[in-house]
Protein backbone atom coordinates (compact mmCIF):
# COMPACT_ATOMS: atom_id res chain seq x y z
CA UNK A 1 0.00 0.00 0.00
CA UNK A 2 1.46 3.34 -0.83
CA UNK A 3 1.90 6.57 1.95
CA UNK A 4 -0.24 8.42 -0.18
CA UNK A 5 -3.54 5.54 0.25
CA UNK A 6 -2.40 5.09 4.21
CA UNK A 7 -2.19 9.18 4.16
CA UNK A 8 -5.73 8.74 2.52
CA UNK A 9 -7.38 6.45 5.09
CA UNK A 10 -7.04 8.60 7.74
CA UNK A 11 -9.96 10.66 6.32
CA UNK A 12 -12.51 8.44 5.92
CA UNK A 13 -14.74 10.92 4.88
CA UNK A 14 -13.03 12.21 2.53
CA UNK A 15 -14.00 10.65 -0.70
CA UNK A 16 -17.52 11.19 -0.17
CA UNK A 17 -16.53 15.26 0.10
CA UNK A 18 -14.75 14.95 -2.98
CA UNK A 19 -18.31 13.90 -5.13
CA UNK A 20 -20.00 16.21 -3.19
CA UNK A 21 -17.65 18.46 -4.39
CA UNK A 22 -18.06 17.50 -7.83
CA UNK A 23 -13.78 16.58 -7.81
CA UNK A 24 -13.18 13.84 -10.07
CA UNK A 25 -9.72 12.55 -8.55
CA UNK A 26 -9.66 9.56 -6.39
CA UNK A 27 -8.82 10.39 -2.52
CA UNK A 28 -5.20 8.77 -2.66
CA UNK A 29 -4.75 11.49 -5.93
CA UNK A 30 -6.14 14.34 -3.75
CA UNK A 31 -4.08 13.72 -0.70
CA UNK A 32 -1.12 13.31 -3.05
CA UNK A 33 -1.73 16.51 -4.86
CA UNK A 34 -2.01 18.45 -1.80
CA UNK A 35 0.99 16.53 -0.07
CA UNK A 36 2.52 18.00 -3.02
CA UNK A 37 1.20 21.12 -2.53
CA UNK A 38 2.11 21.29 1.13
CA UNK A 39 6.08 20.12 0.84
CA UNK A 40 6.95 23.00 -2.24
CA UNK A 41 5.46 25.51 0.10
CA UNK A 42 7.13 24.01 3.10
CA UNK A 43 10.38 24.03 1.40
CA UNK A 44 10.38 27.60 -0.03
CA UNK A 45 9.21 29.24 3.07
CA UNK A 46 12.10 27.23 5.19
CA UNK A 47 14.61 28.21 2.20
CA UNK A 48 13.85 31.94 2.87
CA UNK A 49 14.12 31.03 7.22
CA UNK A 50 17.59 30.18 6.07
CA UNK A 51 18.79 33.14 4.43
CA UNK A 52 17.02 34.89 6.54
CA UNK A 53 18.56 33.63 10.23
CA UNK A 54 22.31 33.54 8.30
CA UNK A 55 21.50 37.48 8.01
CA UNK A 56 20.78 38.00 11.01
CA UNK A 57 22.68 35.59 12.91
CA UNK A 58 20.03 33.52 14.30
CA UNK A 59 20.39 29.82 15.43
CA UNK A 60 19.60 27.70 12.10
CA UNK A 61 18.02 24.87 13.60
CA UNK A 62 15.07 27.04 13.91
CA UNK A 63 14.44 26.48 10.23
CA UNK A 64 13.50 22.97 11.00
CA UNK A 65 10.02 23.87 13.20
CA UNK A 66 9.45 26.00 10.70
CA UNK A 67 9.50 23.17 8.50
CA UNK A 68 7.69 21.19 10.56
CA UNK A 69 5.06 23.98 11.64
CA UNK A 70 4.70 25.05 7.88
CA UNK A 71 3.97 21.17 6.97
CA UNK A 72 1.18 21.33 9.29
CA UNK A 73 -0.44 24.25 9.09
CA UNK A 74 -0.70 24.13 4.31
CA UNK A 75 -1.58 20.23 5.01
CA UNK A 76 -4.61 21.10 6.73
CA UNK A 77 -5.19 24.18 4.46
CA UNK A 78 -5.05 22.75 1.02
CA UNK A 79 -6.83 19.66 2.50
CA UNK A 80 -9.64 22.59 3.52
CA UNK A 81 -10.10 22.85 -0.72
CA UNK A 82 -12.97 20.36 -0.98
CA UNK A 83 -15.34 21.57 2.07
CA UNK A 84 -14.45 24.83 0.21
CA UNK A 85 -15.74 23.71 -3.05
CA UNK A 86 -19.04 21.81 -1.47
CA UNK A 87 -19.96 25.38 0.16
CA UNK A 88 -19.77 26.86 -3.21
CA UNK A 89 -21.36 24.44 -5.42
CA UNK A 90 -24.01 24.64 -2.12
CA UNK A 91 -24.66 28.41 -2.34
CA UNK A 92 -24.73 28.14 -6.38
CA UNK A 93 -27.36 25.38 -6.58
CA UNK A 94 -29.60 27.14 -3.82
CA UNK A 95 -29.23 30.00 -5.22
CA UNK A 96 -31.77 28.65 -8.42
CA UNK A 97 -33.54 25.41 -6.76
CA UNK A 98 -36.72 26.89 -6.52
CA UNK A 99 -37.29 27.67 -9.95
CA UNK A 100 -35.59 24.23 -10.87
CA UNK A 101 -38.56 23.08 -8.73
CA UNK A 102 -40.53 24.97 -9.75
CA UNK A 103 -40.21 24.20 -13.44
CA UNK A 104 -40.00 20.82 -12.83
CA UNK A 105 -43.69 20.73 -11.36
CA UNK A 106 -44.99 22.73 -13.72
CA UNK A 107 -44.18 20.12 -16.63
CA UNK A 108 -45.42 17.32 -14.36
CA UNK A 109 -48.30 19.26 -13.95
CA UNK A 110 -48.20 19.50 -18.06
CA UNK A 111 -48.71 15.78 -17.98
CA UNK A 112 -44.94 14.40 -18.76
CA UNK A 113 -43.72 11.76 -17.58
CA UNK A 114 -40.92 12.41 -14.61
CA UNK A 115 -37.79 10.86 -16.68
CA UNK A 116 -38.68 13.41 -19.32
CA UNK A 117 -39.19 16.23 -16.81
CA UNK A 118 -36.04 15.82 -15.42
CA UNK A 119 -34.42 15.57 -18.67
CA UNK A 120 -36.26 18.83 -19.61
CA UNK A 121 -34.86 20.75 -16.15
CA UNK A 122 -31.61 19.09 -16.37
CA UNK A 123 -30.73 21.67 -19.85
CA UNK A 124 -32.89 24.72 -18.32
CA UNK A 125 -31.30 25.86 -14.96
CA UNK A 126 -27.60 26.41 -14.05
CA UNK A 127 -26.16 24.54 -11.31
CA UNK A 128 -29.03 22.77 -9.65
CA UNK A 129 -30.12 21.56 -13.41
CA UNK A 130 -26.54 20.00 -13.72
CA UNK A 131 -27.34 17.49 -10.79
CA UNK A 132 -30.68 16.83 -13.04
CA UNK A 133 -28.24 15.93 -15.55
CA UNK A 134 -26.72 13.82 -13.58
CA UNK A 135 -29.45 11.75 -12.96
CA UNK A 136 -30.21 11.41 -16.87
CA UNK A 137 -26.68 10.52 -17.34
CA UNK A 138 -27.13 7.76 -14.56
CA UNK A 139 -30.76 7.11 -15.90
CA UNK A 140 -28.67 6.64 -19.36
CA UNK A 141 -25.95 4.43 -18.60
CA UNK A 142 -28.71 1.70 -17.18
CA UNK A 143 -29.40 3.03 -13.08
CA UNK A 144 -32.67 2.74 -12.29
CA UNK A 145 -35.41 5.94 -11.65
CA UNK A 146 -35.14 5.46 -8.00
CA UNK A 147 -31.27 4.47 -7.32
CA UNK A 148 -30.77 7.29 -9.39
CA UNK A 149 -32.54 9.84 -7.53
CA UNK A 150 -31.08 7.83 -4.48
CA UNK A 151 -27.47 8.54 -5.30
CA UNK A 152 -28.33 12.42 -6.37
CA UNK A 153 -29.85 12.91 -3.06
CA UNK A 154 -26.34 11.19 -1.28
CA UNK A 155 -24.17 13.77 -3.42
CA UNK A 156 -25.79 16.41 -3.89
CA UNK A 157 -24.42 19.26 -1.27
CA UNK A 158 -27.34 20.96 -1.03
CA UNK A 159 -30.13 20.47 1.98
CA UNK A 160 -32.80 22.41 0.17
CA UNK A 161 -32.28 20.26 -3.07
CA UNK A 162 -32.06 17.29 -1.32
CA UNK A 163 -35.77 18.21 0.23
CA UNK A 164 -37.46 18.00 -3.49
CA UNK A 165 -35.70 14.90 -4.54
CA UNK A 166 -36.47 13.25 -1.31
CA UNK A 167 -39.84 13.82 -2.11
CA UNK A 168 -40.15 12.71 -5.83
CA UNK A 169 -37.98 9.28 -4.73
CA UNK A 170 -40.43 8.86 -2.30
CA UNK A 171 -43.64 9.71 -3.99
CA UNK A 172 -42.30 7.52 -6.59
CA UNK A 173 -41.45 3.95 -3.73
CA UNK A 174 -45.20 4.67 -2.20
CA UNK A 175 -47.01 5.32 -5.92
CA UNK A 176 -48.36 8.79 -5.21
CA UNK A 177 -48.89 12.15 -7.50
CA UNK A 178 -45.92 13.82 -7.16
CA UNK A 179 -47.67 17.49 -7.63
CA UNK A 180 -48.90 17.95 -4.27
CA UNK A 181 -46.25 16.84 -2.38
CA UNK A 182 -43.29 18.62 -4.25
CA UNK A 183 -45.32 21.50 -4.47
CA UNK A 184 -45.57 21.70 -0.93
CA UNK A 185 -41.62 21.60 -0.51
CA UNK A 186 -41.43 24.27 -2.97
CA UNK A 187 -43.49 26.28 -0.74
CA UNK A 188 -41.72 25.59 2.24
CA UNK A 189 -38.47 26.30 0.63
CA UNK A 190 -39.64 29.60 -0.75
CA UNK A 191 -40.70 30.21 3.12
CA UNK A 192 -37.44 29.89 4.33
CA UNK A 193 -36.13 31.91 1.74
CA UNK A 194 -38.59 34.86 2.39
CA UNK A 195 -37.06 34.80 6.38
CA UNK A 196 -33.69 35.79 4.77
CA UNK A 197 -34.84 38.30 3.15
CA UNK A 198 -36.27 39.34 6.23
CA UNK A 199 -33.14 38.75 8.58
CA UNK A 200 -31.46 40.24 5.91
CA UNK A 201 -33.22 43.67 5.88
CA UNK A 202 -32.88 43.97 9.83
CA UNK A 203 -29.30 43.18 9.70
CA UNK A 204 -28.56 45.69 6.41
CA UNK A 205 -30.44 48.36 8.50
CA UNK A 206 -28.19 48.06 11.81
CA UNK A 207 -25.03 47.65 9.16
CA UNK A 208 -26.24 50.79 7.09
CA UNK A 209 -26.03 52.89 10.53
CA UNK A 210 -22.48 51.80 11.07
CA UNK A 211 -21.58 52.43 7.70
CA UNK A 212 -23.18 56.35 7.86
CA UNK A 213 -21.88 56.45 11.39
CA UNK A 214 -17.73 55.42 10.30
CA UNK A 215 -17.36 56.02 6.49
CA UNK A 216 -19.08 58.65 6.54
CA UNK A 217 -20.47 61.28 9.15
CA UNK A 218 -17.07 60.50 11.48
CA UNK A 219 -14.14 60.97 8.57
CA UNK A 220 -16.10 64.23 6.96
CA UNK A 221 -16.54 65.96 10.07
CA UNK A 222 -13.19 64.64 11.62
CA UNK A 223 -11.34 66.16 8.95
CA UNK A 224 -12.86 69.39 8.73
CA UNK A 225 -12.46 69.91 12.45
CA UNK A 226 -9.08 68.79 12.33
CA UNK A 227 -8.52 71.43 9.13
CA UNK A 228 -9.67 73.98 11.06
CA UNK A 229 -7.71 73.44 13.94
CA UNK A 230 -4.49 73.11 12.35
CA UNK A 231 -5.03 76.65 10.93
CA UNK A 232 -5.75 77.95 13.92
CA UNK A 233 -2.56 77.02 15.39
CA UNK A 234 -0.46 77.46 12.04
CA UNK A 235 0.28 73.51 12.37
CA UNK A 236 1.63 72.72 8.35
CA UNK A 237 1.29 69.04 8.44
CA UNK A 238 2.49 67.40 4.90
CA UNK A 239 0.54 65.58 2.54
CA UNK A 240 1.59 62.60 3.26
CA UNK A 241 -1.27 62.55 6.30
CA UNK A 242 -4.08 63.22 3.86
CA UNK A 243 -2.96 60.27 1.48
CA UNK A 244 -3.30 57.97 5.18
CA UNK A 245 -6.34 59.07 5.66
CA UNK A 246 -7.68 58.86 2.12
CA UNK A 247 -6.01 55.01 1.88
CA UNK A 248 -7.92 54.28 5.41
CA UNK A 249 -11.03 55.89 4.20
CA UNK A 250 -10.75 53.32 0.88
CA UNK A 251 -9.79 49.92 3.17
CA UNK A 252 -12.96 51.21 6.06
CA UNK A 253 -15.16 51.19 2.07
CA UNK A 254 -13.88 47.81 1.31
CA UNK A 255 -14.85 46.31 4.63
CA UNK A 256 -17.80 47.59 4.48
CA UNK A 257 -18.56 46.53 0.60
CA UNK A 258 -17.22 42.67 2.12
CA UNK A 259 -19.81 43.44 5.16
CA UNK A 260 -22.35 44.11 2.93
CA UNK A 261 -21.94 40.92 0.12
CA UNK A 262 -21.04 38.07 2.75
CA UNK A 263 -24.13 38.64 4.54
CA UNK A 264 -26.56 38.78 1.30
CA UNK A 265 -29.30 35.77 0.90
CA UNK A 266 -27.71 33.58 -1.56
CA UNK A 267 -31.06 34.10 -3.67
CA UNK A 268 -31.86 33.90 -7.10
CA UNK A 269 -35.08 36.53 -7.17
Amino acid sequence: MSFYRLLANNFPNLKKDLVRAGISDTAEKYVKDTFQMTLFMSFGISVVSIFFFLKYKINIMLSILILFFCLLLFFAFFLKRAEVRIIKREKEIDRDVLFAGRFLLVKINSGKPLINAIGDASISYGVAGKFFKEIVRDIDLGTPLEQALENAYKTTPSKRFKKILFQINNALKIGVDLSAPLESTLDEISQEQLVEIQRYGRKLNGIIMFYMLLAIVIPSLGITLFSIITSMVSINFSSQIYVVVILLLIVIQIVFLTVFKSIRPNLNI
